[in-house]
């Protein structure tokens, strides 16, 4: 569909744009703030990230995945999230002093007292960006976005260097929800209500119930590592297992999260057609794929080099990390899209399941292995991701019926292409010196041969390349 293809041309252009910013920041601040600086704002911004997740109540995915909006849910919704944000708020405010005691950080206080503003300003945004994204305005869920992101690079860089430290970056995080906030309103459509009212609310809390339980048992999952690390090894060691973790995420938020906004409007309205999903699903997977197994290859084998180059010879320590949770992120890549596939066709209870017994699983594995050091940390996330992906496999053949040979046969010719992605990377690796020449030799090598696989493995990708360029409708990703 042409039209899809817009929105995953918008969706892609906002991802990249908050993803270039983000990386230029992380590079300017890992090179003017200490990791012990850097590690008291990411305690603060996990902890806050936490109660983030239930700002809304599920209200956003409630919002694109309703068959039907009446004016009346609409301001039931808005009680909901009015409600969530706000508590939310008060909450991170008087748990602020004690969690800095508990960490032993007096700075973290601040932080997460700035931190708090933000649920303030949260409900009214998300309402907006939920609404855009059902009805797939993707123009205008890029303009929100990336003022959003040029506010937080702005501040965050310029605070930096004025010396104010980790409270400079929460500070920063505030001028960015503002920024956020004053945007939408310049798209908030005149069918959003802006009076709260619970009747109606009914629906959307037993939505919200399970979405936002399962949201934020996911984010406990994702946050455990920095809490864990933080209390038992300190706060630089949260910040080097940080830079770990950014660059493995370099993927989702340059590919899943762009992907992801489209994938639940798309799923929810063809569950609304009555439409088999499968086939929808598996052709996302292929091409997901296709791009996350040669990029985890890669990094895999530059690790060091990457990490130089973007941050200073001051991160050396995060190689080694990196290099163990490739493997396990590159095999959850074939299932991070399954969330949206099921709260699309009304799973929510079963994903908030899934969510429990995952995070339970990493947890267990993280607190002995806190104890032992950082790569043994790494070794415990990478430990859960597969578990996490078995996990996800038995809801898929269960709930979607899917099967091995199908999933094979989706991803057989990804797997060829990190193998022919990796030979350039290695050979730059032990042929050529120094780290810039080495990633210069080894990724242009490796997008060399991509490309040329793509082509001779007649990969779904490949039908989309000349094609995106003549803007011609074909048959892809969405379809």
């Amino acid at each position: 569909m042409e039209r899809t293809r817009r929105s995953l041309l918008f969706s892609f252009a906002e991802k990249y744009t908050a993803l270039l910013l983000a990386t230029a920041g992380s590079m300017l601040i890992a090179r003017v703030l200490t990791p012990a600086e850097i590690g008291i704002y990411a305690i603060g911004a996990v902890l806050a990230g936490l109660a983030q997740v239930l700002r809304d109540f599920g209200v956003g995915q409630y919002l694109v995945a309703a068959r039907e909006l009446t004016r009346e849910q609409l301001r039931a919704a808005l009680a909901v999230s009015l409600t969530a944000g706000w508590s939310l708020a008060l909450l991170v405010a008087a748990a602020s002093s004690p969690l800095a005691a508990f960490y032993g950080q007096p700075r973290l206080h601040q932080v997460l007292l700035l931190l708090s503003l933000n649920f303030l300003m949260v409900p009214i945004s998300s309402m907006t960006l939920a609404w855009l994204r059902r009805h797939m305005q993707w123009r205008a869920v890029y303009c929100i976005n990336s003022s959003h992101a040029l506010t937080q690079f702005g501040l965050s860089v310029g605070l930096s260097l004025l010396g104010y430290g980790c409270v400079g970056l929460a500070l920063a995080t505030v001028g960015a929800g503002v920024a956020g906030l004053l945007v939408s309103l310049l798209f908030r459509p005149a069918e959003l209500p802006w009076l709260p009212r619970w009747r109606g609310a009914g629906a959307v809390l037993q939505f919200g119930a399970y979405a936002a339980g399962g949201n934020i048992i996911d984010e406990a999952g994702m946050a455990a590592p920095d809490l864990i690390v933080g209390k038992l090894l300190g706060s630089a060691e949260v910040a080097i297992f940080g830079k770990a973790q950014s660059l493995l995420n370099l993927f989702a938020y340059g590919i899943s999260s762009a992907v992801s906004p489209v994938l639940l409007p798309l799923f929810a309205a063809q569950a609304r057609e009555g439409s088999d999903l499968r086939a929808s699903y598996l052709t996302t997977v292929s091409c997901i794929t296709a791009l996350s197994w040669p990029f985890f290859s890669l990094l895999a084998i530059l690790a060091l080099p990457v990490i130089r180059l973007l941050y200073g010879a001051q991160w050396d320590g995060a190689a080694p990390l990196v290099r163990i949770m490739c493997c396990s992120a590159a095999v959850f890549s074939m299932f991070n899209m399954a969330r949206y596939l099921f709260v699309a066709t009304g799973h929510v209870r079963e994903q908030a399941r899934l969510d429990a017994w995952s995070v339970a699983l990493r947890i267990g594995a993280l607190l002995p292995a806190a104890l032992a050091g950082l790569e043994w940390v790494a070794v415990a996330v990478a430990f859960g991701a597969v578990g996490r992906s078995w996990l996800t496999w038995r809801c898929l053949q269960h709930l979607a019926g899917l099967q091995a040979r199908a999933m094979g046969a989706a991803v057989w010719r990804s797997a060829v292409l990190a193998g022919a992605c990796a030979l350039p990377a290695l050979a730059a690796l032990m042929l050529v010196p120094g780290g810039a020449a080495q990633l210069l030799a080894g990724g242009g090598g490796a997008a060399l041969a991509w490309l040329a696989g793509i082509l001779l493995l007649r990969h779904p990708l490949a039908k989309e390349l000349p094609r995106l360029s003549l803007r011609r409708p074909v048959r892809g990703i969405a379809e």
